[in-house]
């Protein structure tokens, strides 16, 4: 016995100041782990998923300031719990909040790009273009490194979450009562600001329930996603203009070329936000004015795009088809049928179809269902040029390839063409110059613009550079659409040009704006005296009272303009938004 207390540690005082020591440094280390434990679940339960909402500069840890609904839940649910069970469910609690917290990421991407939520069931394919937008911005080293980080980050996530939250539940278990003294204040605490609505910064409330609001919202992805498909087959059966003749649809463009021009990213904030609307106003003034003198006319108005931030081809294919294509779901249902598009019309029509698509740079099947007799992509328009950034090639080429290779020919009839202008998609950097037509050639002469110009990792640095960058590419996109008109335009060109979706919120802020411009110019009066009724302001910049449509309800009303109403007992509602 005697040996066996002089075997034995001494007590707490009389240990060894080494042995103190460590058990001091283990003991905060401990507590260091458990504190940083904490605030890994704290940051994951309030951060909100539309970092937008947080304030900018040195306030915004004020909006951090919140009580999480659920981590009170979930201490009370541990509490409950035998203590053995509890580091197991603590376990599966902390996996489904690492999991969670992903979809929260990737949703802070979406809604600063796309100014929207992720949509966990369709939006995958979205991914891999958002990593071609990234390399073209950050350059390839840049992307994967990007790519890198963020499957590290997953990982972590989803392996240091649940560790996280078990190292609480030890907290929970060795301290119960102060525990539950800690989420009974915490409750009535949470209680109290929820019925004040108390918040330290506009939008964000100090009762959090952000986790659980995205925990519901993600999980009714998958049936409103049933849904949606069984709403948007019942609108797709409705087609007032399916059986109409040819011989019936159009009349009114009979002999016409008739040109419908998109540029990328032309919303209602570039003719109405102050850091924009002075200098694209000004292109737009002078371009009518030039036109004007030329004999043109033109009438002017706002579509309410499916789409904004991105998902050109979600805007295409409602503008096209007079449907409402907001989601990946509805455009791929939309092209796997036989839906007719306004091209569809023309080529019903007897009208050679053309589609001229310098952003398309793999097959594209698609181009069948539109209706085009042909598609010139990124690799059959003849650019010898380097690419801008994620533009492939500048504006005014395009329109000279297009004036080249199809409405400059001779032997050629009236004709029906899509042109999709990309010289202002994201990331708007480097700007091309616009030149002599005679001089763009086969596009070598634009290799100089691009190694003269800044980067897109150069000008993303700094805000206020990348919304002129922005400015510059539309005020770039829409001189190259006028002096298209004012150099090969006749009395036969009817050019209808738009944009397809308003800009990402670094560009837009928080307008909440899905508005595009949408211009219609002709020489011939009777063309312009068709659509009279639609009350479009005069010249190529609408008003900001212009009539909005929501941009579904153009087919129709296009369709009936210049080829006589749908059939009776066919028609579709197609009123303001």
């Amino acid at each position: 016995m005697l040996l066996f207390h002089r075997l034995r540690r001494p007590p707490g005082p009389d240990r060894p100041p080494a042995e103190r020591g460590a058990s001091r440094r283990r003991r905060v280390l401990s507590g260091a782990v458990t504190g940083l434990a904490g605030l890994v679940v704290l940051a994951a339960l309030i951060v909100p998923d539309n970092i937008s909402r947080l304030p900018p500069g040195h306030s915004w840890p004020s909006a951090l300031l919140r009580i999480p609904i659920e981590g009170i839940l979930g201490a009370a649910i541990l509490l409950s719990l035998p203590v053995r069970a509890r580091r197991r469910v603590a376990v599966g609690l902390g996996a489904a909040l690492g999991l969670l917290t992903i979809v929260k990421i990737l949703n802070m991407g979406f809604f600063t790009v796309l100014a929207r939520q992720f949509n966990p069931v369709l939006d995958w394919a979205l991914l891999d273009d958002g990593l071609t937008v990234l390399r073209d911005s950050v350059g390839d080293a840049g992307a994967t490194g990007a790519v890198i980080g963020a499957v590290l980050l997953a990982v972590a996530l989803l392996v240091g979450m649940p560790l996280a939250v078990r190292r609480l539940a030890g907290t929970v278990t060795g301290h119960p009562t102060a525990t539950r003294r800690t989420a009974t204040a915490g409750a009535a605490a949470w209680v109290t600001f929820a019925l004040l609505g108390t918040g330290l910064v506009p939008g964000v409330f100090v009762a959090s329930d952000t986790a659980a609001a995205l925990a519901y919202s993600t999980a009714l992805t998958v049936p409103q996603g049933v849904q949606d498909r069984r709403a948007f087959a019942r609108e797709a059966a409705v087609d007032a203009y399916r059986d109409t003749a040819g011989d019936r649809l159009l009349t009114g463009l009979r002999g016409k070329d008739v040109v419908f021009t998109f540029v990328e990213s032309y919303g209602r904030t570039a003719l109405e936000d102050p850091k924009y609307a002075a200098e694209v106003g000004a292109v737009l003034r002078s371009g009518h004015q030039e036109l004007t003198r030329a004999g043109y006319s033109a009438r002017s108005g706002y579509l309410t795009s499916s789409t904004a931030g991105g998902g050109s081809w979600l805007a295409h294919a409602t503008f096209q088809s007079g449907l409402w294509i907001n989601n990946e779901q509805r455009y791929r249902t939309l092209v796997s049928g036989e839906r007719l598009t306004l091209t569809g019309a023309f080529h019903r029509a007897a009208v050679r179809t053309v589609g001229i698509e310098p952003g398309i740079t793999y097959a594209w099947p698609e181009g069948e269902f539109y209706g085009f007799d042909q598609v010139y992509d990124s690799h059959t328009l003849g650019y010898r040029g380097p690419a801008f950034s994620w533009a492939t090639m500048p504006d005014q080429f395009t329109l000279s390839a297009f004036e080249r290779l199809e409405r400059g020919r001779s032997d050629r009839g009236p004709l029906m063409a899509e042109v999709t202008l990309v010289s202002s998609h994201t990331p708007w950097t480097p700007v091309p110059r616009l030149l002599d037509w005679d001089e763009v050639g086969d596009g070598s002469v634009y290799a100089p613009m691009v190694a003269a110009g800044p980067t897109a990792g150069e000008v993303w640095k700094d805000a206020k550079r990348v919304r002129a960058a922005y400015r510059e590419s539309i005020e770039y996109s829409l001189n190259s659409i006028i002096s298209y008109v004012r150099t090969y335009g006749d009395d036969d060109l009817v050019m209808v040009f738009l944009g397809d979706h308003e800009p990402a919120p670094i560009i837009t802020g928080d307008s909440g704006s899905r508005d595009v411009p949408i211009t219609v110019v002709s020489r011939d009066r009777t063309v312009l005296d068709r659509i009279a009724g639609w009350n479009w302001t005069d010249g190529l910049a609408p008003a900001p009272t212009a009539p909005v449509w929501r941009m579904d309800a153009f087919r129709d009303r296009f369709l009936a303009a210049f080829g006589g109403p749908a059939p009776a007992g066919r028609q579709q509602a197609l009123g303001p938004r």
